[in-house]
C-alpha cells in the first residue's frame, strides 16, 4: 500500500485529522468513493483474526478483575497459566482504541509464556472500552493524562500483591499505551521493567525519575514518534539508565497488530516479541 495513505491513516486515528477529512483524502488518493471504501477495510483492524491464542485455550484461566484507585473502579483483563504457583506479572497497555480483542490476545500470549498478565482498561471509569473504535478513540481523548497515569500505575502494586504474583511486575504498552508504558517507568513504583512499542518518549527532564530497566520497540517509518527517539536516548544515557533500543527498518507504526494487514510486519513482529520475552523473563525472574 501506498505509504501516503497509511501516514494518512495514521494522522487520521492519531487526532490529527477528523473522519471527513480523512475519508475526503482517502477518496483523492484512492481514485473515488468506492475505492476508498476498499482501502479503508484494508486500514482498519480486523478482530476477526485476533486469535491467536483462543479465548478458551485449556492451559489458561482467565477473566474480569481490578482494583479502586482515587476514587475510581478500573478493571482489565487477567490472565495465567492454570495450576497456581508464583510467577513474574506483566501489565498490558492498549492503543488509543482501549481494551480490544487484539489487546487481549496479546494478554493471552503473554499469558501462555508463564506470565500473569493484566490487561488494563484505561476506559473502565467512564464505563468500558466499547465495541465502536471512533467512539473508544474520542474517549481515550477525553482522558486527564495525571489522572489516567495514577490510576494504570495502580496496577503494579495490584499485581505485585497478586497471590500467584512472584511480586515482581513489567509492563508493555503499544502506541497510546507505549507512550504510557515509558511514562510508568518514571512513576515512582515498583515497576520492575517496562516495553514501550512505538511509543512517545519522555521529556528529558522526566528522564532522571525512571527507576524501571526499558526496552523500547521503534518503527523505521513511524516519523512522528521518532522525532523524539534521539533526545530521548541521549538522556537516557546521561542519567545512567537501563535499556535496550531497537528501530526495525522499513516498519510502520503499529507493525506488531496483526489485525492490521496494512501495517503489520511479521518478520519485525516476530523479532520484536522474542526480544520482548526475553526482556521481561530476564528483568522480572
Amino acid at each position: 500500500m501506498d505509504q501516503k495513505i497509511i501516514d494518512l491513516y495514521d494522522a487520521y486515528t492519531h487526532g490529527g485529522l477528523d473522519r471527513r477529512g480523512f475519508l475526503d483524502q482517502l477518496a483523492q488518493m484512492a481514485g473515488g468513493a468506492t475505492a476508498a471504501a476498499a482501502l479503508l477495510a484494508v486500514l482498519q483492524n480486523d478482530y476477526a483474526h485476533a486469535g491467536i491464542v483462543p479465548e478458551d485455550d485449556p492451559r489458561l484461566v482467565s477473566g474480569t478483575a481490578g482494583y479502586d484507585v482515587a476514587g475510581a473502579s478500573v478493571s482489565g483483563y487477567l490472565v495465567r497459566l492454570k495450576g497456581g504457583g508464583k510467577r513474574p506479572s506483566v501489565l498490558v497497555v492498549h492503543e488509543n482504541r482501549g481494551l480490544n480483542p487484539h489487546i487481549k490476545d496479546v494478554a493471552r500470549r503473554l499469558g501462555v509464556e508463564g506470565f500473569l498478565v493484566f490487561a488494563v482498561d484505561a476506559l473502565s471509569p467512564l464505563g468500558g472500552t466499547p465495541a465502536d473504535e471512533d467512539k473508544a478513540r474520542e474517549m481515550i481523548g477525553t482522558l486527564d493524562r495525571a489522572q489516567t497515569l495514577t490510576r494504570v500505575a495502580a496496577a503494579v502494586p495490584f499485581l505485585a500483591s497478586h497471590p500467584e504474583s512472584n511480586g515482581k511486575v513489567g509492563a508493555v504498552g503499544f502506541c497510546w499505551g507505549g507512550a504510557l508504558a515509558n511514562r510508568l517507568a518514571a512513576a515512582g513504583t515498583s515497576l520492575a521493567a517496562s516495553v514501550a512499542y512505538y511509543g512517545m518518549p519522555l521529556p528529558a527532564d522526566e528522564v532522571p525519575k525512571i527507576t524501571a530497566a526499558l526496552l523500547l520497540h521503534y518503527a523505521g517509518l513511524d516519523e512522528r514518534v521518532n522525532a523524539g527517539m534521539g533526545g530521548y536516548e541521549a538522556a537516557l544515557k546521561a542519567n545512567g539508565k537501563t535499556y535496550e533500543q531497537y528501530v526495525y527498518a522499513g516498519a510502520n507504526h503499529a507493525f506488531n497488530n496483526d489485525t492490521n494487514a496494512a501495517r503489520y510486519d511479521k518478520e519485525a513482529a516476530d523479532l520484536a516479541w522474542g526480544r520482548t520475552i526475553a526482556f521481561l523473563k530476564k528483568t522480572l525472574s
